[in-house]
């Protein structure tokens, strides 16, 4: 079955960069476009960025410049650079995949979800 794991969240000062990995199997990972999204307490689950599956990327307003995602289809892997961390980005950070060509916004076009990893940033 669909399996997508993300991994590399932890606790950073502001200022500080982490990668976050979400390895994904059971489906053809080349085939979907992948995001990442995130949800900080209390509120909704918020797009973050995501790859196409011909590598064009797209990012919220709130990151970019600063977070950088990537896909390496040998490995069946998403990355999420994150750099200049603030504290307002501490979340549970999701990857998720889309069975399209194309990237999207809303969670509701995705099909498949990992099931998050934490990313904390202290002031």
């Amino acid at each position: 079955q669909v399996q997508l794991v993300e991994s590399g969240g932890g606790l950073v000062q502001a200022g500080g960069s982490l990668r976050l990995s979400c390895a994904a199997s059971g489906y053809t990972f080349s085939s979907y476009a992948m995001g990442w999204f995130r949800q900080a307490p209390g509120k909704e689950r918020e797009f973050v960025a995501a790859v196409s599956r011909s590598n064009g990327t797209r990012s919220a307003d709130s990151v970019k410049g600063r977070f950088a995602i990537s896909r390496d289809n040998a490995k069946n892997t998403v990355y999420l650079q994150m750099n200049s961390l603030k504290p307002e980005d501490t979340a549970v950070y999701f990857c998720a995949a889309r069975n399209s060509y194309l990237t999207a916004t809303r969670t509701s076009e995705y099909q498949y979800w990992g099931q998050g990893t934490q990313v904390t940033v202290s002031s």
